[in-house]
Formats: structure tokens, sequence, C-alpha cells
């Protein structure tokens, strides 16, 4: 059976036991700030469980994209050293949500695995949670029951907490679990080891294939248990693994899910792929870590993020590189290569995925891009090695650190290098060095949330697209959040006019006041669909009315900006093509920022065509149409849809000018596009490959921002006396300008020619070294290098140090003379007397420079430098 047939076999027949078939969730989580990525299945139902939502229906199944690349057995590093783990997969799921319990998701597991998969009965075993007595949990003899209904009962094996209780996070709903494992391993092995042994033991072959969760208690932040009115199923089962049962594999990378990819790899490199595990087999395992990341950064950039500095980007730049690493060391390329990879996935993905594979131009350019960037680090970073210092036979723990952090080198990586060279790795400096980073992390990270205190029942509801003051509404429930020494305050109300953050339109602010006492509103968010007010303090009586209040200018001029964004989207597509795709974006009252998929720069034609188009669409006054339709209908529309986003069966579509923009968004607008008043790009650059972004302004501050200039601008005509043409006297003083350097550089380069034999006159000898260490009146930094090499050139065994001043900035120009390069090194020596000046710098063995800006330290870096001669010349 193909691995489509086994994931179309999942979803049928749990469509034919009455579940909602879903699409997956972005991989990239948006909507909870708990999470940079979907890592269950259960991610998108989560409000589900907390009971901040009902379903349409309480019977769900589907198919998620996950990403994990932290926590026990899914550490980045050991992808593609075992046969099982991965970051990105696909998790098989269906759901109960206060509908069916235990009875019927053991009965349909079993069902699915041995009658229509037609696994073998006698190689699946089931565990169940064995109670825990610290926490007078029970044994779950229900679930033991009915699992005896298939069972045999030395085939149902009971665990404690750590196997065999799930919980969401440290609070939040939680239960009891009933875990499928599948015996893999040869007759003959299994007669000799019965596989109940081996079930939860890290066997390789003995391997957990479900889960089903019951879910039917809630952890509380002080750590204890209460039962959920409501209880549910949640289920999830590894696709990979389950082709690899089926297709009757040792291992996933076996199953057709990966071998298309190996099997490129290996046509690309010309190396054998020969499938082991052993711990040396490195171009197996560069093969397999490169067809795994290359799922994970397909998935990821395609919905949404792209590789960067910092969180979900970071993540994602990381698997890049590791992959790149992987290739470059053992499976000889040197170019860069994962891209090449994206078509596959497209392909194969196309059927299940298909907003993915639409994308795939676009990935494989970013793609290609992160890797050619990479691969000149990588070389970089190859160069460091070779510089470090290994006194003694040890690289220092702190090197090898700086090679992790500075230039992505895993530590495995330098290890391999280290044994190369005949050298070894202080491995606890290293730890310490990484530990520290890690708490330095942690400490930023850490947040502690109190339970939440409930109130009322009921659900919270946005009424702010049209009222920005609601009277008497209440507080259903709030909770306590503590982080870097501030307490802080998540308050939910029934009816709220405050937009909490999302789709790039920043959370309100205003007040609530509640019996005579007003707290302002510093932020609203929104926790999966949980919209939140941030307030520093609560009210004294919150179970009170409440009268909440938008900060009414501040919405104002955030929705011109956000209605100017989908203008100029637009008109973006207008002018540059309809490849132009939203890649992100952030809306303020003051500004909006907007990055959008372009593989050039935009010149000053194209940016002023776009301005003309925004400015004459909101001269035209056009009214903001707004509908609530089916997901369907808004495609017909022809309405913008976002990569990586989810939408619902019925969607909120916003139309100004059913011919120029429309769009699915559920943020703020203007009425009609007129209050916008004007609009103004303020900057266009690149932020990764085949991405730009397009910072704007609107309405006052696009009027402060044209007035700034025409100050600006008056300014200048009055320091040239106000020419008819301004431009022109510019040009004419630049030209002037340009004349006149010319010819100071000329009288300094002769003035060079005339102080070369006065200065060395000048030199002393430290032993058998010409030394001459001086500050010159001169400001061309090209006369002076050019004096150093004559001086050097002309003077035997000589070290010459010249200090320069101009403008505040301070320079040394240090040269060796070819005959003292193997005593003297003068990139080496200006790295240190660079400190002197607060600065940096470097060079070549003969010839070397760096640049500071405190001049005191001129005559201390003189000294340095004599006394760096004196206790390295031969006397």
């Amino acid at each position: 059976m193909q691995s489509r047939d086994i994931r179309a076999r999942f979803l049928e027949f749990f469509r034919e036991k009455n579940h909602r078939i879903v699409p997956s969730a972005p991989m990239v989580n948006k909507d909870d700030p708990t999470l940079m990525f979907t890592n269950a299945g259960m991610n998108q139902f989560k409000d589900f469980f907390l009971g901040h939502r009902t379903p349409e229906e309480p019977r769900i199944a589907d198919t998620q994209k996950c990403l994990r690349v932290s926590g026990k057995h899914n550490d980045l590093e050991e992808v593609g050293r075992d046969s099982y783990h991965h970051t990105m997969f696909e998790m098989l799921g269906n759901w109960s949500i206060g509908d069916y319990f235990k009875k019927e998701a053991i009965a349909w597991g079993w069902e699915l695995l041995t009658e229509v998969y037609g696994l073998p009965a006698d190689r699946l075993y089931v565990t169940i949670f064995g109670g825990d007595e610290a926490e007078s949990l029970h044994r779950d003899v229900e679930a033991e029951t009915f699992w005896g209904g298939h069972v045999p009962a030395d085939r149902i094996l009971a665990f404690g907490k750590k196997d065999n209780f799930w919980e969401m996070g440290d609070t939040g709903p939680c239960g009891p679990c009933s875990e499928i494992h599948f015996d893999l391993r040869p007759d003959a092995e299994r007669v000799a080891v019965p596989g109940q042994s081996l079930v939860n033991q890290d066997n390789p072959l003995v391997i957990e294939l479900w889960n089903l969760v019951f879910i039917q208690y809630n952890r509380r932040a002080d750590g204890s248990l209460e039962t959920l009115p409501s209880k549910h199923v949640d289920t999830g089962m590894g696709f990979e693994r389950l082709c690899m049962v089926i297709q009757g594999k040792k291992s996933n990378y076996d199953t057709d899910v990966f071998t298309p990819l190996i099997q490129f790899i290996e046509q690309a490199t010309g190396v054998r792929y020969a499938g082991s595990y052993a711990p040396d087999a490195m171009s197996d395992i560069a093969m397999r870590v490169v067809s795994d990341h290359a799922r994970a950064l397909f998935f990821g950039i395609a919905d949404g993020q792209l590789p960067s500095n910092t969180g979900a980007g970071y993540v994602l730049r990381r698997i890049l590189r590791r992959a790149v690493r992987y290739y470059y060391s053992f499976l000889g390329i040197q170019e860069p290569f994962v891209y090449r990879l994206v078509p596959l996935l497209a392909e194969y993905f196309a059927d299940v995925f298909p907003e993915s594979a639409e994308q795939q131009s676009f990935v494989a350019q970013v793609i290609q891009e992160e890797e050619r960037s990479f691969l000149r680090t990588l070389e970089a970073g190859l160069r460091r090695f070779e510089a470090l210092d290994v006194t003694g036979g040890e690289i220092a723990g702190q090197d090898a650190f700086e090679l992790y952090d500075t230039y992505g080198f895993p530590i495995d990586l330098t290890r391999l290098i280290a044994a190369e060279r005949g050298v070894s790795i202080d491995e606890a400096g290293f730890e310490a060095s990484l530990q520290e980073q890690k708490e330095r992390s942690r400490a930023d990270a850490r947040k502690e949330v109190e339970d939440w205190v409930v109130l009322a029942d009921g659900e919270p509801e946005f009424v702010g697209y049209g009222q920005l003051q609601v009277e008497n509404t209440r507080i259903l429930r709030y909770r306590e959040v503590r982080a870097k020494d501030k307490t802080q305050y998540q308050v939910v109300l029934e009816r709220t006019p405050f937009y909490p953050e999302g789709g790039g339109q920043v959370g309100d602010t205003g007040t609530i006041t509640i019996g005579g006492q007003t707290i302002r509103v510093i932020d609203c968010i929104k926790e999966n669909e949980l919209p939140m007010c941030i307030v520093p303090e609560l009210p004294d009586a919150p179970d009170g009315p409440v009268s909440a209040k938008v900060d009414t200018t501040t919405r104002w001029l955030t929705e011109n900006n956000h209605t100017a964004t989908h203008l100029m989207h637009a008109a973006l597509r207008e002018v540059l093509g309809d490849h132009v795709q939203q890649k992100g974006s952030l809306v303020r009252d003051d500004h909006l920022r907007f990055d959008f998929s372009h593989f050039q720069k935009m010149s000053e034609e194209e940016i002023r065509r776009v301005e003309e188009i925004v400015n004459a669409r909101i001269r035209q006054n056009i009214p903001r149409g707004e509908a609530r339709v089916p997901i369907e209908e808004a495609k017909a529309a022809g309405a913008m849809m976002l990569f990586g986003e989810k939408y619902g069966d019925e969607v909120r579509m916003i139309t100004f000018d059913p011919d120029f923009s429309v769009e699915l968004c559920g943020g703020c607008h203007v009425d009609r596009t007129g209050r916008i008043g004007q609009f103004r790009i303020v900057s266009e650059s690149a932020i990764a490959a085949g991405v730009r972004r397009i910072e704007a302004v609107t309405s006052e501050a696009a009027e402060s921002y044209i007035q700034e200039r025409l100050a600006r601008l008056e300014a200048v005509e009055s320091l040239v006396k106000h020419p008819q043409d301004l431009v022109a006297a510019i040009g004419q003083l630049l030209e002037e300008n340009k004349a006149l350097r010319k010819e100071l550089e000329a009288a300094q380069r002769e003035q060079v020619l005339s102080m070369r034999d006065t200065l060395t006159d000048e030199m002393e000898e430290i032993g058998d070294v010409h030394f001459l260490a001086k500050t010159l009146p001169l400001t061309d930094s090209k006369a002076v290098k050019d004096l150093t090499f004559r001086m050097t050139e002309q003077v035997e065994r000589s070290v010459v140090l010249f200090g320069i001043e101009s403008e505040g900035k301070v320079q040394l120009h240090l040269g060796v003379s070819k005959d003292l390069e193997d005593a003297f090194h003068a990139g080496n020596m200006v790295r240190e007397l660079a400190q002197e000046i607060g600065g940096g710098g470097g060079g070549q063995p003969f010839y070397a420079s760096a640049g500071g800006k405190d001049a005191s330290g001129i005559a201390r870096a003189f000294e340095k430098a004599r006394n760096m001669v004196r206790e390295g010349a031969p006397v």
C-alpha cells in the first residue's frame, strides 16, 4: 500500500464514522503565543478542550503538519541518526469533543489497524495508565476492560505517569492515555524475547504507533487536578511510522515517503545509500538529514515563516544550516542543494497540502539564497577553526561554543574536524558556555501564569468593528501573569470592543471602568481564539458592571494604515505583477510595514507609481465592502488569501472596489478610503531572499513626513542661495568637491614622498629591527597606506606604525618588511593595538590597519607596538 493510499484510508475510515475531515492548520503557529510551531495534531483544537469555543461538529479527523525540534527523542542533532525520529512529520488524528469516549476510540483504533490496514494482531501490544498513588489517580480499569474485548490480557501492559498520562503543558486539560505498539522484529527474535518486555524500552523495532488520549482532568497552576465537566478524546498516530509498519520496512526512511528524496540525492551526488545506522555511517546519515530537513523547510517557509535570527525563523535557519553542514562535510556538495528537492516535495504533497505546493518557486528561491549565504559562513567558520589556539592539543570550550553559536557548527562537527587534526575539545567548557546561554534564554522567556479565576459563564464576543465603547459588559475570567519581575493581568470581557493583536494589526489600548475605578488597558492579545485585555492591576470589584472604551485616536489611525496596506498590496500587484504575495505585515497607528514576495529592488519609478495608485484610490473615497461569506464564494470572488493562515468555512471579506482590492481579513478598516488622507512610502528594502519590505505612513504621519522633507529642502535651498535649478546647483557643488579632493590627495602624495627620507632618519633600532611609530598630519588613508608600503620596502628588517586622525576617527597603519614576516604578523599585531583606540582591525602578515574613535589611545598603541617588537626582535 502506497503512502498516499494509507493516508486516504485513514481519513475515509473516520469520515464513515461521522467525523468531519478538516484541513491541516499551518505548521507555523500564529494564534498561540505558547507555541512557535504546531507540534501535535491537537494544537488547532486546543480551544475546544479548554472550553473557550464550541465546535460545529463534535467529531473531527485530519492529518496535521507538525514540527518538533526539541525535547526527549526530538533533539535536532539526533534526527537522521535513527530510523524513526523527524523534524517535520504528519500526525494522523481523530477527536471527540464531549461526544464518544474510551469505548469507541479503542474499538475504532483496533478496527482500523487490524481490519482496514490488515496489521497482524499478534504483533500489537497496548498500554494503559497504571495509576499514580502520589496524585490519588487510580488504574485505568475502564480502558483495560475495553481493550480486553480485543486483546489478550498478557498484551495489555500498565505503565505510570511518565508513559501513560498525557498533559497539554504545565497547566490545562490532561488525562490517561492508551498507546498501541507494534513489534517489527523477525519471528525468531519474537520467540526468543517476548515483545511485552520491550515496550517503552526505546527498542527501534518495538515502537509506539498510536496514542489514544482520554482527556478528563484539568491541571491547575497549583499542581492539583480537577475533573472536567466534559470528556474528550485526542488521538495521534505518526504517519511516517504507520507507513513503515504497513510497508514492512524497518525504517521510516525506507518508505515511499522518503525514498524518492534519497534516490534523488544518490543520483545527484553519485554516493550510494546503504541504509546504515552505524555512528560512523556519515554519508547515510547526511542523506537522511537532508531529506528530512528539506520537508521541514518546505512547509515552514510555505506557511509564512522566513529563516531569520529570532524565534521561529531561527529554528528554520538552524534546520537549514544543519542540512548544509551535512551535505558539505559528507556528500561532497559545495553549492546550494536542498532547494533542488522542492519540486519533488511539491508534487508529492499537491493533493493533501495544495497551499504549500502552490508556492514551490518562492520556497525554492528562499532556500537557495539561504544555502548560498550559509555556505559562505561555513567556509569562514572553517577558516576560524584553522586559526584556533590548540596549545596543549585541546580546543577551548569557549572557542567550540563560538563555532556553534556564531558559525552554526554543531559540536559533533567540531569534534569530527578536531579528531582529523589530532586534537580534542574541552567538553566541560563547551557545556558550561552552552548552559549559560540556555539559562539566559530561559530567564528572558520565563513566565508564570496563574489559573483562570472564573467570575461568570459565557463566551467572549468581539464587537469592536462597529463599537469603540461598550457599557454594562462584565469580566468573565481573569488570571495573573508574572514575567521579568513584572505582574500583569489578563482579563476576558463578555462583550469587548478591544481588537486583539492579529493579522499584523497591533492590539487596541484604552480603559475599563468598574465602580468608578478606571484602569488602563495597555494591550489586547489573543491566545488561540480567546481575546484578552492586558491590564497592570485588577479592579477592586472585578465582578461589577464594566464600561470598556478603546483609545479612539489610536484605533482610527491604525485603521487608516490597515486599509492603506490593502490598497498598497493591490497596487503592488498592478505595478510589479501577480507574483506579489504578502509575507508579513505590521499595522500600527504611526506607520505600516509590509513584506512581500519580489525578487529585485523596486525602481524609483515603480515606487512612485504605487504611491500614485494608492493616493488616487484614497481620493476616490471608496466605501468599504464587508461580508461574511462561505470560503468557496470568497475564492470565486478572487479574494486574496494569505499562505500560512487557517480559514474556516465562513470568512470575512473586505472589499475596496471589487475590481481592485478584495482580501480576507479579520482586522479593522476605515468606512471610506478618503479618511486616510494621503499615503507615502518611506523606505523599500530587502529582508530575505525574494522578500522585500516597504514601510509607509498615512494621514497625520504622512503630513509630518512631507513637512519634514519640505523643511529639509528649504534648508538646502537656503544654503546654496536659492538657485533656479537646485539639482544642477548641488551637482556642480559635488563636482567641485570631487575635484578639490583629488587635488588634496595629490598634494598629500607629494607630501608623503617628501616625508619618506626624513622619517627613515627617525627610525629607532630595537635589536636588529628598525622601528618607527609616528602620528602623521595626513587625512588620506590611501596615501598613508602607500607610505607604509614604501617605508617597509625601502628599509630592510623594519616595522612601521602610523597613526592619523580625521573628523573624530582614528586609524592605525602597520607595515612589516618581507624579511621579518616569520617573526611578526601585522594582522595579529594590529588586532591587539586596535584595543587601545577602542576599535578593531586586521590584515595580512606584511600590512594591516585598524580603526577606532579614541585618539588618546594612539600613544598607548605606539608603546604597545614598541614592546611587541622588543619582545619578538632577535638580539
